[in-house]
């Protein structure tokens, strides 16, 4: 018989406070503190560079935008198409949940490429291997609000760090889980410490496609290595040898290694202005 004191009750309420009809929840939080410190690093970094800092406001604008559209978009037709098709006015509906990394992260790449071909005039990794280092960060705080949530955990298990996520049980049941929201927290936590080293103590952001290709293969092969011990999300996904998750993962780790390889063929390659004509 499993002693359910040796493992961790989770009952945390996901909302802070209220402000009149409104409610403020630690996801919402997490997700603008990631943004409000992805702008503080970013700034860093224009100014270590002697950059034009006035590109931050809009390219934060692009980033904020190109997460939540892309990721709400990557939730519809990735995940939930059969049930949106026929509910068309749920898609615009963020409040009520659904949102997709593999989706934001394809945002996010099409929002770069408008910063840089209408706003920059940089070449688009120069951009990106400068922003992936503080969505990292992003990346850890969103599941840690996921967390706090109660929300995408995994299967059941007998390790002593298994969580117990009390909301999502039947009075008297207990189910012990794999908290695979602080696992995929702490990878990406520990991407962000990578890439963070990276930039500031290498000549790595003079590598073009070097840090955002290292981002994609930590990011997504951690992805796809703790969807094993998830809780399935989607029914559709029920006996799939590998689930969706893992299998638009796998694209993004690929292209990862394509540009750290192209990088170190050519490591003495400087990114040059005005790539893009006017």
């Amino acid at each position: 018989m499993i002693d359910t004191l040796s493992f961790i009750r989770w009952n945390v309420n996901p909302e802070i406070f209220h402000l009149g009809p409104l409610s403020v929840r630690w996801y919402g939080l997490l997700f603008a503190s990631g943004f409000l410190l992805g702008y503080y690093i970013v700034e860093q970094m224009f100014k270590w560079e002697n950059e034009d800092e006035k590109w931050l406001d809009s390219l934060f604008f692009y980033l904020i935008i190109a997460t939540v559209v892309g990721s709400r978009l990557g939730h519809v037709f990735f995940y939930g198409w059969d049930y949106y098709s026929q509910n068309l006015g749920e898609i615009f509906k963020v409040w009520h949940g659904g949102l997709a990394s593999h989706g934001g992260a394809l945002g996010v790449i099409f929002a770069m490429y408008l910063h840089s071909k209408f706003v920059t005039k940089r070449s688009m990794l120069w951009t990106m291997d400068r922003v992936v280092v503080p969505i990292a960060l992003v990346a850890a705080l969103i599941r840690t609000g996921n967390l706090m949530n109660s929300e995408i955990y995994g299967i059941e298990t007998t390790l002593p760090w298994g969580f117990i996520f009390e909301r999502d049980l039947k009075p008297g049941e207990i189910i012990i889980s794999h908290p695979t929201q602080i696992y995929e927290a702490l990878a990406y936590l520990s991407v962000f410490a990578i890439l963070m080293f990276l930039y500031w103590k290498t000549n790595s952001r003079n590598k073009p496609g070097l840090l955002l290709g290292t981002f994609f293969i930590l990011m997504f092969t951690a992805r796809f290595l703790i969807e094993f011990v998830k809780k399935v999300q989607e029914k559709f996904e029920v006996g799939m040898a590998l689930n969706m998750g893992q299998w638009l993962s796998i694209p993004f780790i690929l292209f990862g290694i394509y540009l750290v390889v192209r990088a170190i063929q050519n490591p003495e390659k400087i990114y040059k202005r005005k790539v893009f004509k006017k």
